[in-house]
């Protein structure tokens, strides 16, 4: 069983430390109080395999005085229960300059006390968390993506990395709406509409005569390939870039048929590239 603690400073990326951890498979608590530790532990070892991996987060939010964190880590140590702390820190101007983009208010900060005192104080209250740390990532000059290799390195899941990205393809039709939540976009308005053929007019483009129709056109055979190879150069990037799920719309007029078919292409070409592929059909049974 892996379990791990995170903490560190306010601003120094623990929110983002912990999406990558969640991305990669950990379940993830955020502030639990350090006296329930020791019996978030139990738990988690009766949970017959269902918690393998676990992340937490404690922090200056808890307050600044850790006697209970230690207290917690001592009563870890008595149960034999194996955990490594991650410490994330930054530089004061780093973080100074984050809580000023962010227009956030420092934990520790108001009542008198500016923005650098508040850093300086809890790095001061941290010092101790820090000395017991396992793990320590300065992410000063770190990008996202440099941070997410990092993570990944020491927590031995570098290994899964091409596994870390999901990927939803969905239809819709146009004259819905494009999906919000869509990262890539993709127009088969221009190929042959089944609407316009009777039999096939109440059909989708899951059946198999409007497949046919459509893919009796060469323009299709010559789309898709465009959009395998596309697909095929592009996934590998946004994995490198640190993405963790993609979604993939597909559009025609109405979403019945088109977009249909050709979603239900690409979901299955995706999926046989080894990715985690969802397949959704927005519109199809609209009126």
């Amino acid at each position: 069983m892996e379990f791990i603690i995170v903490s560190g400073l306010s601003g120094a990326g623990k929110s983002t430390v912990m999406s990558i951890l969640e991305d990669g498979g950990y379940f993830c608590v955020d502030n639990l109080p350090p006296v329930l530790i020791p019996k978030f532990a139990e738990l988690c070892q009766a949970g017959n395999g269902a918690y393998e991996r676990v992340a937490m987060v404690c922090d200056i939010r808890g307050g600044e005085r850790f006697d209970g964190l230690f207290e917690a880590l001592d009563a870890l140590q008595a149960m034999h229960f194996p955990y490594q702390i991650l410490f994330v820190e930054a530089e004061d101007a780093t973080i100074i300059k984050r809580y000023k983009e962010t227009r956030r208010a420092h934990p520790l900060s108001g009542q008198g006390v500016s923005l650098p005192q508040a850093v300086q104080r809890e790095r001061q209250a941290m010092a101790m968390v820090r000395e017991r740390a396992d793990q320590i990532i300065n992410t000063s000059a770190m990008s996202v993506k440099k941070l997410r290799d990092r993570v990944l390195e020491l927590c031995a899941i570098k290994g899964e990395r091409g596994s870390q990205m999901s990927v939803s393809v969905t239809s819709f039709g146009f004259k819905y709406g494009v999906p919000m939540e869509a990262d890539l976009v993709f127009d088969v308005r221009f190929l042959p509409n089944p609407f316009y053929v009777e039999q096939l007019r109440e059909q989708t483009g899951l059946d198999a005569g409007v497949r046919d129709y459509v893919w009796s056109f060469p323009q299709t055979g010559q789309f898709l390939q465009r959009l395998y190879d596309m697909v095929d150069f592009l996934l590998p990037q946004f994995v490198e870039e640190g993405k963790s799920a993609l979604v993939i719309a597909i559009g025609c007029t109405g979403g019945h048929h088109r977009s249909v078919a050709i979603t239900h292409a690409l979901a299955e070409h995706i999926r046989a590239l080894g990715y985690a592929t969802g397949e959704n059909h927005r519109d199809m049974t609209r009126a």
